[in-house]
């Protein structure tokens, strides 16, 4: 049986939950069985796999080919992968979204190209 919190305990919790640096970075998402990859960036990485998972689930994805992949091979066939991260500046003026959207060129140049992985590959924000 475990203990439980104080209600003092739970708020500081709850406190610190809320002021922590969200995972934010560049995802992959990866169904060889279909030779397929995506790549992305969130300011939310769990959360933005979250959606994926619930969007390709319901039959709702926008991108066809990943949601006929989806269907064809099923979850087991998809890897999530977080490629890179973003770490927490000082300077409150640091432009995530202006960094998020480098790291995904790097990212989409360095993945997508037709040197990475035999090349039949395809990107976009998925």
């Amino acid at each position: 049986m475990t203990p439980s919190l104080s209600l003092q305990a739970r708020r500081e919790l709850t406190r610190q939950y809320k002021q922590a640096f969200p995972a934010m970075g560049i995802y992959a998402l990866r169904c060889d069985a279909a030779g397929l990859l995506r790549v992305g960036s969130s300011r939310h990485l769990d959360g933005i796999f979250n959606r994926l998972r619930f969007e390709l689930m319901r039959g709702a994805h926008r991108d066809a080919a990943l949601q006929a992949a989806w269907n064809t091979h099923g979850a087991e066939a998809f890897r999530f992968e977080v490629v890179d991260r973003v770490k927490e500046r000082d300077d409150p003026a640091f432009d995530y979204d202006a960094e998020l959207a480098t790291l995904l060129a790097l990212w989409e140049a360095e993945l997508l190209s037709p040197a990475a992985e035999g090349g039949a590959r395809q990107g976009g924000g998925a």
